[in-house]
């Protein structure tokens, strides 16, 4: 216990003098807080919604809304809660976003939140400037640090939340009808940028979650998240979100679908250690899964390309979206939550049922192409699955984020 104190004391060094709630003593506090209960309202109001048995009327495209929300609405608050706990380990000297800073930004991802809802009223220009001044903001915490380090060790990071931001600019030109590129296609191609985040993400994540089990298990023995395995999956899936937004439904998009779906498998060498066998470990499952969730997706993806007599497309991405976002979100913010109060990780049969019914949910959704005489039922089952795992979060962890950090240190 002494050494993780040393160990977390290490990137608190500039923690801020003062007194502060415990909700906005770190930044993923407030945003895990806020985060699960919205996870669970969107994608219930958006299934009864699509089902016909409420009417959001002030919705008027439904679908982009879904959409938007799904990727850019939860994508947000998850580089939020994912930079502003991470700069201050990645770059010690950082001093961490707390209090009424944090107020701030937690208050303008709301905002942005709200006013994309209301976006018909409110006006395509002041949504779009909430929304990108978030993402400004954001970025702009993560530069400073990110090219004073002189290795550039995370500018991977920046540059990919760049294209994030170009994206996300391109989506409200479009609505706005500046530019005549189609929402939906850039939502698409904004998919792809976060797929790239998430595995940037997922190597620095998988080397202080894993390593950390290690320790709490006495395994001696370092993990590592080999770059050029992830480098060659990241390569792949750029590869492929660019070819399909510029040239839809080229028959090379199967084969780029193939070759994203072999890389991201690659990933899971990984986890196979020299001395130690981890892979049936829980935990080890849990960030396992992530991985053969995305490349699933990609390889029903580019099954669809090759059999003419399926046209699934929007079907599968599924994987991605509620596969691959859903386990992302819910194991992060496990981890977060655990390693960030001060906790040894652990797991339990809640936290297994968690991941089970988001991968359950996951094919119910996805494969709906196969039986859509009950595609209505599908859509509201996979949605009340996947929800239930951010319930069972919010049961769990927020006593946690409630509370000062087991260990006593500041955060």
């Amino acid at each position: 216990m002494e050494n993780e104190k040393q160990y977390a004391s290490k990137h608190y060094a500039y923690y801020p003098k003062g007194d502060f709630p415990v909700y906005l003593a770190y930044g993923f506090r407030p945003i895990l807080l806020l985060l699960a209960p919205y996870i669970v309202i969107s994608i219930i109001l958006w299934s009864l919604a699509f089902s016909g048995y409420i009417n959001l009327s002030f919705i008027s495209n439904l679908l982009n809304w879904h959409m938007y929300e799904m990727i850019f609405g939860l994508g947000i608050a998850g580089i939020i809660a994912f930079f502003l706990t991470g700069v201050p380990e990645m770059f010690p000297e950082s001093v961490p976003i707390i209090g009424t800073r944090l107020v701030y930004i937690v208050g303008l991802w709301s905002a942005s939140r709200v006013s994309f809802w209301f976006m018909d009223f409110l006006g395509v220009y002041l949504v779009a400037i909430l929304n990108i001044s978030l993402t400004i903001w954001i970025i702009a915490l993560v530069i400073k640090p990110v090219f004073a380090d002189v290795n550039k060790r995370h500018i991977s990071l920046a540059f990919t939340l760049v294209a994030i931001l170009i994206i996300q600019t391109m989506f409200f030109l479009s609505v706005a009808n500046i530019i005549t590129i189609d929402a939906h296609s850039i939502l698409i191609l904004s998919l792809g940028a976060f797929i790239v985040l998430i595995l940037l993400a997922l190597r620095r994540i998988n080397m202080e979650a894993i390593n950390e089990l290690l320790e709490q298990e006495n395994i001696d023995e370092t993990f590592y998240s080999r770059p050029p395995r992830y480098n060659l999956a990241i390569f792949c899936v750029l590869f492929y979100t660019a070819v399909e937004f510029l040239y839809p439904n080229n028959s090379i998009l199967a084969y780029l679908a193939l070759a994203c779906m072999a890389s991201i498998l690659g990933i899971l060498n990984d986890f196979v250690l020299k001395d130690n066998n981890i892979l049936l470990k829980p935990f080890i499952i849990y960030l396992m899964s992530i991985v053969v969730m995305t490349a699933l997706g990609y390889g029903f993806l580019g099954f669809d390309y090759l059999n003419e007599k399926i046209n699934a497309l929007n079907h599968f991405r599924h994987f991605l979206t509620t596969g691959t976002f859903g386990l992302v979100f819910f194991i992060v913010m496990i981890i977060i939550s655990t390693i960030h109060t001060g906790r040894k990780i652990f797991t339990n049969n809640w936290l297994h049922l968690g991941v089970f019914l988001i991968i359950i949910s996951t094919f119910i959704r996805s494969f709906i192409p196969f039986y859509e005489e009950y595609t209505i039922p599908a859509y509201i089952i996979s949605s009340i699955l996947w929800s239930i795992p951010f319930i069972i979060y919010m049961k769990i962890f927020y006593p946690f984020l409630l509370s000062s950090r087991a260990d006593g240190i500041k955060g």
